[in-house]
């Protein structure tokens, strides 16, 4: 008589893929310790900036992105609105120290599913992330109901979400501006003409009712394009 056969083990789903992108390694280290301890997720890329982000998930098989909100050369949010285009099925976080609504409506925006700050990534990061693979969205206890509910309301009424002050272009150059580069570097960096970045400039000046360099640049620490 045949023995019968054992039942098959049923396969372990691999573990969710994650990019993380933050431009101070330290923050890298404390996360990526904090989601490779389990067993379903594990960080296979990290970036120091938004630009590098958006190249490794290019290059890399990756399932998520982890994105600090404020980086060089390119912010987390602009990396996820980049992401959003090039990658539809990748699954987005933004990790920031900004507890801040305007961010979380930027952030939903962007394609982001989910936003956690960083003083609570230990309590909520990998819950965040294991919602987003579920393809659920996730905000930070605390501003959940509030935040949602007038997201949902201004969707139902047919009104538009909260507007920016400034273009997505206006937004890359206000940045390039403040961290201190010149026109003709960020044009060469955005393939476009200094007099191109000369126009932008003069018109962030006007539309944002300041005067000079100096002006631009609190106000990117202050909408966090920059860090101080």
């Amino acid at each position: 008589m045949t023995a019968p056969t054992p039942p098959t083990a049923p396969a372990t789903p691999s573990p969710t893929r994650i990019l993380l992108a933050d431009d101070h390694a330290l923050v890298r280290g404390g996360v990526r310790l904090i989601l490779d301890a389990e067993p379903d997720l594990t960080v296979v890329a990290e970036a120091a900036d938004g630009a590098e982000a958006v190249a490794l998930a290019r290059s890399e098989s990756v399932d998520l992105a982890v994105l600090d909100i404020s980086m060089p050369r390119m912010t987390g949010l602009q990396a996820a609105r980049e992401l959003s285009r090039l990658q539809p099925e990748l699954r987005i976080l933004i990790l920031t120290m900004y507890d801040n609504e305007q961010y979380f409506f930027e952030a939903l925006k962007a394609g982001a599913s989910g936003y956690v700050l960083k003083s609570v990534a230990d309590r909520d990061l990998v819950e965040a992330c294991r919602a987003a693979v579920r393809d659920e969205p996730f905000i930070y206890p605390g501003a959940e109901t509030a935040l949602i509910r007038t997201y949902l309301d201004r969707a139902e009424q047919g009104r538009p979400l909260p507007d920016k002050a400034v273009t997505e272009r206006e937004e890359e150059i206000l940045k390039l501006v403040a961290e201190g580069h010149s026109s003709k570097e960020i044009g060469d960096l955005l393939v476009i003409s200094p007099k191109t970045v000369e126009r932008h400039r003069a018109n962030l000046l006007q539309k944002l009712g300041m005067r000079d360099r100096l002006e631009l640049t609190r106000y990117a620490i202050r909408v966090g394009l920059i860090e101080p």
